[in-house]
Parts: C-alpha cells; sequence; structure tokens
C-alpha cells in the first residue's frame, strides 16, 4: 500500500516533456542523426527545403521587419500611434481593429455597444481610412492589416486612399490577414457560411495576383488557433492544412500555382516552450516546400518559400506580475528570430490588463532593437543548425505535424473535418490537458502558481465612453452627408454581383469609394450568402 501523501507536498516531477508533449531525453548526441544525411535533408540557408531559413544571408543585409500591433479609439488616434511608433524605429506598421470592425459592424449598431474603439481602431468608412493613415506615404510603407470576415471591404479601403494618394496599386506593399478558416478553426469571427466567405478570400487573392502582385492578400493564420488552446504540432499542421486548401481551391480556379504562391504568407504564435518553438518555425517551412514542390508541382524556388509574420504569444502574458513578462517576451521574440521569421511583433508587457500604452509599446519596440542590435543574433543565419537536440526535435515536429495533416485529408479536407466538429475537439482536448497540468502544478507559471506574491498592477490605458459617442456622431454625420443614392445603387450592384460569380473586388471598391460602411458592406452579402450559425450554437 502505497503512504498517504503530505498535504502541501509538490507534485512528483514529471518526466521533461516540451508543450506539445514530445518527450526530451537527459542528453542527445550523434546517435540520434545516425542514419541521417543531414546536409541533404536540411540543406544550408536560402536553399530547399528552406529548413534553415528562407536567405543564404539570413539577417546580415537586413533584419527582420518590425511591426508593433497598433490601433485604438479612433482613427486619428491610431494614426498618432503610428507616426510615434514610426518615429522610433518600426519599419513596418500593423493595424488593430476594434471587435465591431473585426465583426463587419458599423460603430452605431446595437451590437457594437460598449466596444467601440476598446481593443482596436473603429474604422467604419473611408472617410475614418482616410484619417488613420494621413500624413504617412503609403508607397513608402508596408502595412498589416489583420482583419478577416470583411477584409476585402477594409482592404478595398486601402486601395482607395492609395487611389487618393496618386499610389499606383503595384506600388503597395503589406499584408491583409483574410484567412477566414481559422476563424471557423479557433477565433469565432465569422458570419457567413463557409463557402461564400472562401469565395471572398479567393477574390480578394486573385485580384491581388491581377492587380497588386507587391501585397499578401493572405496571412494564414496559426496564432489564433495556438491562442485558443492548440500545442505547437497542431498549431503548425492546422495552419498548413488550411493553406493546402486554399492552394488546392485557386487550382481549382484556374490559377497557376507558380502565379500564386509567392503572395501566400503566414502568420505563427511563438510561445514559451523556446527550443520547440525555433523548431516549429523550421519545420514549417520544410513541410511547405515539400508540399507546394512535390504535391502541387510549383516550379519556381519562390514558390516553395514559406515567408512568415510572427508574434510573442499573448495567452503567455500575466496579469499577476506583469513586469515579468518584459522577459518572456524577449525570449520569445529570440525564438522566433532564430527561427528565421521575416517580420515580428513583440508584445507589451501590460497586454493582459489592457491595450497597451506609449510607453509600453516602446519597450515591446526596444526589445526588438536590442536583439537586432546587439546580441549577435543577426551575424549568421540558423545559428543551431546541426544541433543534435534541435535536428531531432524539429524532424520530430515535422514527423508529427505531417502525420496530423494526413488526419485533416482523411476527414476530406477542412471544411469537412470543421462540420465534422474534428479542429475544436482537438483543441479543446489540448486546453484541458494544459489547465490540468497548471492546477496541479506539473506545468509552472512564475508569478501565478510559483513564486506568486503581491499582484501590483501598472498604469493602464482607459478608453473614455466619449470615444464611442464621438465616433457614431462621425459616422451619422457621414450618413447625411455622402450621395446616399450613389451608396444604394453601389450595393444593389454588389448584391447583383455576389449572386452571380465574378470577382466581387471590383463592386466592394466601388461601394467604399461611395463611402458605403463596413456594415452597409457587410449585411448587402449577407442579404445574398446568409448566415452561419456558431459551432455548437
Amino acid at each position: 500500500m502505497s503512504p498517504a501523501k503530505t498535504a502541501g507536498a509538490p507534485p512528483a516531477a514529471a518526466e521533461p516533456a516540451t508543450l506539445s508533449g514530445i518527450p526530451i531525453k537527459r542528453e542527445y548526441g550523434p546517435e540520434d542523426l545516425a542514419g541521417r544525411d543531414l546536409a541533404a535533408e536540411i540543406g544550408r540557408p536560402g536553399q530547399f527545403p528552406f529548413t534553415r531559413g528562407l536567405k543564404g544571408s539570413g539577417y546580415r543585409v537586413s533584419p527582420w521587419t518590425m511591426r508593433m500591433f497598433a490601433g485604438h479609439k479612433t482613427a486619428k488616434d491610431t494614426n498618432e500611434r503610428f507616426k510615434y511608433l514610426l518615429a522610433h524605429g518600426e519599419t513596418g506598421l500593423s493595424t488593430a481593429f476594434d471587435l465591431p470592425t473585426l465583426m463587419g459592424l458599423d460603430s452605431d449598431d446595437p451590437k457594437a455597444l460598449g466596444e467601440v474603439g476598446r481593443e482596436g481602431v473603429a474604422v467604419d468608412s473611408l472617410a475614418d481610412m482616410e484619417v488613420l493613415f494621413s500624413g504617412i506615404e503609403l508607397a513608402k510603407v508596408s502595412t498589416s492589416m489583420t482583419i478577416n470576415l470583411p477584409a476585402p471591404v477594409i482592404f478595398a479601403m486601402y486601395l482607395a486612399v492609395a487611389k487618393k494618394q496618386g499610389v499606383p496599386f503595384k506600388r503597395i506593399r503589406g499584408t491583409c490577414q483574410t484567412d477566414i478558416l481559422k476563424e471557423y478553426i479557433a477565433q469565432n469571427e465569422y458570419l457567413y457560411p463557409p463557402e461564400p466567405s472562401m469565395r471572398l478570400v479567393l477574390d480578394l487573392i486573385e485580384y491581388c495576383v491581377k492587380e497588386v502582385p507587391r501585397f499578401y492578400p493572405i496571412s494564414i493564420s496559426g496564432y489564433h488557433i495556438r491562442e485558443a488552446g492548440a500545442d505547437a504540432v497542431q498549431e503548425l499542421a492546422f495552419t498548413l492544412g488550411d493553406g493546402r486548401d486554399y492552394v488546392e481551391r485557386l487550382v481549382r480556379r484556374g490559377l497557376a500555382v507558380d502565379d500564386f504562391a509567392s503572395q501566400l504568407s503566414f502568420f505563427f504564435d511563438v510561445h514559451n516552450d523556446f527550443f520547440e518553438e525555433i523548431a516549429k518555425l523550421r519545420a514549417a517551412r520544410s513541410i511547405w516546400a515539400k508540399l507546394m514542390r512535390d504535391e502541387f508541382g510549383a516550379k519556381k524556388p519562390i514558390s516553395w518559400m514559406l515567408p512568415m509574420h510572427c508574434q510573442t504569444a499573448g495567452v503567455s502574458l500575466t496579469a499577476q506580475q506583469p513586469l515579468n513578462n518584459l522577459a518572456r517576451v524577449a525570449f520569445q521574440a529570440m525564438a522566433g528570430v532564430l527561427g528565421g521569421t521575416q517580420s515580428l511583433h513583440t508584445n507589451s508587457f501590460d497586454e493582459a490588463l489592457a491595450l497597451p500604452t506609449d510607453a509600453a509599446v516602446m519597450l515591446a519596440l526596444r526589445t526588438q532593437q536590442i536583439l537586432a542590435l546587439e546580441t549577435g543574433v543577426t551575424d549568421t543565419p540558423d545559428p543551431f543548425g546541426g544541433s543534435y537536440y534541435l535536428e531531432t526535435l524539429t524532424a520530430e515536429v515535422e514527423r508529427r505535424a505531417t502525420a496530423l495533416m494526413r488526419r485533416i485529408k482523411e476527414h476530406g479536407g477542412v471544411v469537412p473535418a470543421l462540420e465534422k466538429g474534428f479542429f475544436h475537439r482537438e483543441i479543446a482536448e489540448t486546453a484541458y490537458r494544459h489547465e490540468t497540468e497548471l492546477s496541479a502544478g506539473r506545468r509552472r507559471i512564475v508569478g501565478v502558481n510559483l513564486h506568486a506574491g503581491e499582484h501590483v498592477s501598472p498604469p493602464i490605458l482607459k478608453i473614455d465612453r466619449a470615444v464611442e459617442k464621438g465616433q457614431v456622431a462621425s459616422l451619422k454625420r457621414l450618413r447625411r452627408e455622402r450621395d446616399g443614392a450613389r451608396v444604394e445603387a453601389c450595393l444593389t450592384r454588389l448584391r447583383e454581383a455576389a449572386r452571380g460569380s465574378e470577382n466581387l473586388l471590383p463592386p466592394i471598391l466601388e461601394a467604399v469609394e461611395a463611402y458605403a460602411t463596413v456594415g452597409e458592406v457587410t449585411i448587402a452579402l449577407k442579404d445574398v450568402f446568409g448566415e452561419y450559425p456558431v459551432f455548437g450554437g
């Protein structure tokens, strides 16, 4: 009979494993790479399968693009934050929209009450977009826009601003997230059924391939999947599975894979398990390169490449002892860099409490700058390449993720798997396991279930209710002053186009140039496409 546990005794130590449950041996050596031709398997930096990075020069010529996710209150407030960050060394803009905008709602919609400008910038119409980028030359800046359900509408507004600035579409650089599949999997910011939603995504990609060739029309996102509770292997498999689905559909549309592949980009979370996250990013490039070359027959090396943006893990930030987050963000950022990201956002230490203050954003940006300029990590690409441990871990992450991607195919693809609840079950089980380990003390978080102490909250950014009132007043004024008949004609034309099969970007652009609002365009499309219930609802 086993002895009774002593009250308050620490839990028995578990065998070490990554956050994905991959067992970690005490020691790694040559025997772990025995039988592997590592030179042929991972190549050199800049060579297929790009495990070691997309460019042979790594970051020696120039570091990654430094983007700070910015958006709060009104377009005017966010414009000021953009200029503040650019003045202090940010090299690319990253736009956060508020919840109503993300859901395709106008600020005066009853469902938007209390949310306007709270978690990002409120954008109702082209008038807001004009203010958002006032004094910022779109020909000289790369802009990322984190938007999905109304992505074609917001992107059309960005194009309209470029036209007003006299910037040719062929000079516009940046990224629109547009990844609706991960909304059904994890974030739930969707409205239409999957098939018409996918039509909008594919229309936007096809339009950009022809008209906006330097812009990434989609950022296939694992970030939100990870934040919903997935582990690193699931994040990788589900993200690349989504990517495969988009490619398959674009090919069925008649697009040649080499004509669009280079305009696909990806977005990953960088979490706390330092080596597993590096391995995940390396494995992502390897899996994608083989998929594009061997399954889809892409001929151009650029079509085999997986360009990525990374963001440090928001879900890892703690409200308890928030200054600890500065350390978390720093080592997560370093993992992203050592994993070979092309673009990086570092979270601010106070984001578990509220939108970040200027001071917190500055520290997050300085973290990237110190990493790039003071640590030596930019001196050589893939410095861990050939490591007994990291190469073994990379291969295991790739093996497990590839197996999980096969399971998605066995379900008939992403949409059938969604309808069967596959992704939700997988993520829920992983999230439950994580919480169980946390409660039992097998997973430790400093300041939360270990070394907990007095909680001192730093000054936080507060959004006054006057922001919402002002935004609603501006919207009502816009509706009074615009050409209402022109707006209605554009929306009617959009509904007619939606009933057919033509690309919807041109009529959406026409509507937003008439100052139709995000909500009005969304509703016009809902009139044709219908509404999809929330999973489990």
